[in-house]
């Protein structure tokens, strides 16, 4: 797919990147699955969006989390399936269209059920193609082949199965029953489609006479068109001011309608008069309570919100203009007391944007408890699904619980019909209530089974209804593997390995398809439930379309790239579960947590330029693989290991944001900006050979893996940098998705070299910061003391010397040990023995012990002859040591002797190598920084930099700094003003006066910083 180059353009272009890989993985195929692949099969179906549009930012979130998880598991060798989809939506779309017909002047009865779904067909397709197009575009792994939609004639299907099952099971059911209707969608939703909104609104309290002129009692509502309804009052039996009024009538106002007053455990005495009215056919407690007491239920609304002609005078108004007038009415007739403002929760519909009114009605159910029980026993016992965070499997555990029987039916054309055929011509040619039917998977299985039952005259009609959305989506986990057919994919994919979703739907759809699943396949659909939280705005809201503070994920892709926006939302996670916030300019269209990734991608392809101009036109694989050498070479691999475990773990344990982070600050810190410049001197013409390629080694080695390890977050940009510093042919079908993940050699992890390097590192950034303090120029070389009381600090700044100087531009350094650690004796460990470019013995002392060792050597040489020479008379064992010898000493030219860098290395565990670089030795005091110095401290190393004309111009520091502790001054003088006043202090808010209160103390920490540096100057 590349070209053979060995190097990358100046300048990354992503979006040119991003659409070659799309295309390349699309019409290879990368991603199909195969049900024979070896590997332990891993799967995720997709969270279907909505055919109602294009995708939202959270749709983007979910499906970078999910992208992560599917590439690292096939990296890792798995068997892996991401089965994409989208779903048909039916309250959504159907609403959607009626707009639409709203605005042409029209009905969907007036255009009619055939032409209507034939505009729902050409709405699917327009928006499913975007929705497509959007996923492409986020990179997303998925098995295009196996694309899914709820509606397609595989998964409708399987909703004919799972239907006529569930009712030949005696699980589902038609009866009347209260249901959440939504006046305008009209149609029924079920209880996790609606939302509880907390709103401002009345309690208005009403006189009903009692029947026998003897008083009255009080009732309290917010609805006051529903008394209407009313069919009886209820008290709390226990309640000593009304139990002896229990069994009496009172006499409804206005329809002045004889109603008892019931005694119900029930009723709560503190709330309002402790008298509630109870309308049976439009409040679910009163429709149960209606029940228990035998009470007659009267529906006095219309299916539009209207009334209907049981409201008398009020027939045909909408149900708020009602509210009004019957208010009005009841003022006028004196039985009004009062009125009280009053907060309470209103259900909306969550489709149809409307308050639902409760409304009885005749629809299809499904029994809950024998399912959700089921699906309870997999949790209590086999602690399945597992959720991540498992603070949610609470909620899921509560929500079985509490589940009532489903409402199924929906009165919408768009979905899948509810296979049932009404025998019509029982009941007039219309469908009631008491119409007999037939269920069945097809017309033609109706008809057959009706024949016999009522005779070959029998006249069917289908139910016009639908059934919810989430019928068919709870059987998504397997339905789109082929159930109810046992294929190969259901066989090897099922159950799914996780379902990543939002808490929100939890009720909705993980709780439905747990039960589904447990009923249909006797297991539960997946072993890991990961509930991620929502993206928020700038401003920490929720995004809605209501609000309209969503923000498009397509446009910072064109601003930024996709991997730069895919890369921000998985690193802004902190912890499973958790919201994350998108920092978000609306004036200017910009983000600056996506900008900073993307400067991430150009650092990370700035880096990878650098490094394969330095390869010498070679592969990784070509340079072989590394044997560190140097200091800094153990230490970016001890690193690099240590990131591959760290990365593994987390995202074995759904950190994906701790891993993203934890990259990061490998890829850009370690590897950027500390191993690449101290490879730098390195990778010179003169440098030395030997040491020259173990840094190629290392750079390629280590920048390959980087690549494979952050492929499953930024997949586009890793392509492109690993085609082409792998070298790939043009016509090759290899792809860095396909690779395998590093794996941990836990060899080269070393935890206290690691921990010695960090002390290299901050005392190289502490010089630094300190010539910046004292504007030394960039390229001037200066002379660095460093001090310390630690031993062990000591030898780590000894063994690091070169890295010092170079990377801080030192040209004398000076390590010096306080008396009082040198006289404690300096034990150096093999390590630091090892690392040290600069042994600390006198070299006379060296001198002596070569001496000795080569006398020693001698020594034995000597008596090795003479036992050779006895030995060598022995039949036998004599020309057995002469064939073993010279084995050996052919194997030790090879391999030692003729090899530089073995050779090196062999000389080197006796002869140390010498630095050319002064490096001074001195039993110094602890002592403050010289004057005209500059000082800093890490760890307990105390860093000095004597200043002088040479590198610093001193009278212009010190203006520079008088400048500024002036100000410094001044703003502590200001606040410590403010604090003295005692109106401030007495009538602030607490967090602004403790603001005030910080601000102060940084100025005079500022301040004294200052102090100290001007009294080290003259």
């Amino acid at each position: 797919m590349t070209a053979n180059i060995t190097n990358l353009p100046s300048l990354y272009d992503a979006f040119t990147t991003e659409a070659k890989w799309q295309k390349f993985w699309s019409e290879n195929q990368v991603y199909k699955a195969d049900p024979n692949h070896p590997g332990e099969p891993y799967c995720i179906v997709i969270p279907p969006p909505n055919v109602t549009g294009s995708l939202h930012m959270g749709h983007a979130f979910e499906s970078a989390l999910i992208d992560t998880l599917i590439r690292y598991h096939r990296m890792k060798g798995r068997n892996t399936l991401w089965v994409p989809g989208t779903d048909h939506a039916s309250i959504a779309v159907h609403t959607m269209l009626e707009k639409q017909l709203k605005k042409e002047g029209k009905t969907r009865y007036e255009l009619g059920r055939e032409q209507f779904l034939e505009r729902a067909w050409q709405w699917k397709a327009d928006s499913e193609g975007t929705i497509v197009n959007q996923l492409k575009r986020l990179g997303v792994s998925v098995d295009w082949t196996r694309e899914r939609f709820t509606l397609d004639e595989g998964l409708s299907q399987a909703v004919l199965e799972a239907f006529v099952s569930l009712y030949e099971s005696g699980l589902i059911y038609r009866g009347e029953y209260l249901v959440n209707w939504c006046p305008a969608s009209q149609s029924a939703v079920s209880d996790v489609e609606v939302d509880n909104q907390e709103v401002d609104g009345n309690l208005w309290h009403f006189r009903y006479p009692l029947s026998d002129n003897s008083g009255f009692v009080e009732v309290a509502t917010t609805r006051p068109e529903t008394m209407l309804g009313d069919t009886g009052v209820a008290v709390n039996p226990n309640d000593d001011r009304y139990k002896h009024l229990i069994g009496k009538t009172l006499t409804l106002p206005i329809m002045n309608r004889e109603i008892p007053i019931i005694g119900d455990e029930f009723v709560d005495p503190k709330f309002g008069t402790g008298c509630v009215k109870v309308t049976p056919a439009h409040d679910p407690n009163d429709f149960e309570m209606g029940k228990r007491h035998n009470l007659p239920s009267i529906n006095i609304m219309n299916k539009d919100g209207t009334l209907n002609d049981k409201a008398g005078e009020f027939q045909g108004q909408d149900r708020f203009v009602a509210r009004k007038n019957v208010v009005s009415r009841l003022e006028a007739d004196g039985v009004l007391v009062k009125v009280e403002d009053y907060k309470h929760t209103v259900p909306y519909s969550d489709r149809g944007k409307v308050p639902v009114e409760p409304l009885l009605s005749t629809q299809w159910f499904v029994k809950i408890r024998p399912m959700a029980d089921k699906a309870l026993k997999f949790l209590d016992n086999q602690n399945t699904p597992e959720f991540v965070p498992q603070r949610w499997t609470k909620v899921y555990r509560d929500w079985l619980v509490k589940l009532k029987d489903w409402c199924i039916s929906r009165q919408l054309w768009w979905g899948h019909q509810i296979p049932a055929w009404y025998a019509v011509s029982e009941t007039g040619g219309q469908i009631t209530d008491n119409t007999p039917f037939i269920v069945a998977k097809s017309a033609e299985s109706a008809w057959e089974k009706a024949k016999s039952r009522f005779g070959a005259d029998v006249k069917l009609e289908q139910d016009p209804d639908v059934l919810d959305t989430w019928f068919s989506s709870g059987l998504w986990p397997f339905s789109t593997l082929g159930w109810p057919e046992q294929t190969p994919d259901l066989a090897t994919y099922y159950p799914n390995s996780t379902l990543v979703t939002g808490f929100d739907i939890i009720f909705f759809w993980v709780a439905r398809m747990t039960m589904m699943a447990g009923h249909f396949t006797g297991k539960m659909p997946f072993n890991d439930v990961y509930i991620h939280g929502l993206v928020l705005d700038e401003n920490g809201q929720k995004m809605s379309k209501t609000k309209g503070n969503g923000i498009d994920p397509l446009l910072l892709i064109d601003k930024y790239g996709t991997d730069a926006l895919r890369y921000t939302l998985i690193k802004e996670v902190a912890g499973a579960g958790q919201n994350i916030r998108l920092e978000y300019d609306r004036k200017k269209d910009e983000s600056a947590s996506v900008e900073a990734s993307r400067n991430f991608a150009n650092k990370l392809w700035n880096a990878a330029r650098f490094v394969m101009m330095n390869l010498d036109g070679q592969t990784p694989a070509q340079l072989g693989q590394p044997i560190a050498t140097e200091l800094s070479d153990r230490w970016i691999l001890s690193r690099y290991h240590q990131v591959i475990n760290q990365t593994s773990n987390y995202i074995d344990n759904y950190g994906l944001g701790e891993a993203a982070k934890g990259l990061y600050e490998f890829i850009w810190g370690d590897f950027c900006d500390w191993y690449i410049e101290l490879a730098k001197s390195r990778l010179q013409k003169d440098a030395d050979p030997a040491s020259r390629q173990v840094a190629q080694q290392i750079l390629g080695y280590v920048l390959e893996g980087i690549l494979k390890l952050l492929h499953p977050l930024m997949p586009h940009i890793t392509e492109e940098i690993w085609q082409t510093l792998t070298q790939q042919p043009a016509d090759s079908l290899e792809t860095l998705a396909l690779q395998p993940y590093p794996e941990v050699d836990n060899n080269l992890i070393n935890p206290e070299l690691e921990a010695q390097f960090e002390l290299l590192i901050g005392t190289i950034r502490t010089i630094r910061n300190l010539r910046a303090e004292a504007d030394i120029k960039p390229g001037a070389k200066i002379t660095a003391n460093l001090q310390t009381e630690n031993p062990q600090e000591q030898q780590i700044l000894t063994a690091g010397q070169d890295y010092i100087q170079d990377l801080a531009k030192v040209e004398t350094l000076t390590i010096a040990c306080t008396e009082r650690s040198r006289s404690a004796g300096v034990q150096k460990t093999p390590e630091t023995e090892f690392n040290s470019p600069q042994s600390t013995e006198k070299k006379p002392q060296r001198g002596l012990k070569t001496i000795g060792l080569i006398i020693a050597v001698l020594v034995f040489v000597r008596i090795g002859l003479v036992t050779g020479n006895a030995v060598y008379e022995v039949p036998f064992i004599g020309t057995f040591f002469e064939i073993v010898g010279l084995g050996y000493a052919s194997w030790f030219v090879a391999q030692i002797v003729l090899k530089q860098q073995a050779r090196q290395q062999f000389l080197a565990k006796f002869f140390p190598p010498t630095s050319q670089k002064e490096i001074s030795q001195t039993k110094l005091e602890q002592s403050p920084a010289p004057e005209n110095a500059i000082s800093g401290v890490v760890g307990t190393v105390q860093v000095v930099i004597p200043l002088s004309g040479d590198v610093v111009d001193i009278a212009t520091l010190r203006a520079k700094l008088e400048k500024t502790l002036n100000k410094a001054e001044a703003e502590a003088k200001s606040l410590s003003a403010r604090l003295s006043n005692p109106k401030f202090v007495d009538k602030a808010p607490a967090d602004v006066v403790q603001g005030v209160r910080e601000s102060l103390a940084e100025a005079e920490k500022q301040a004294e910083i200052l102090r100290d540096r001007l009294s080290s100057l003259l």
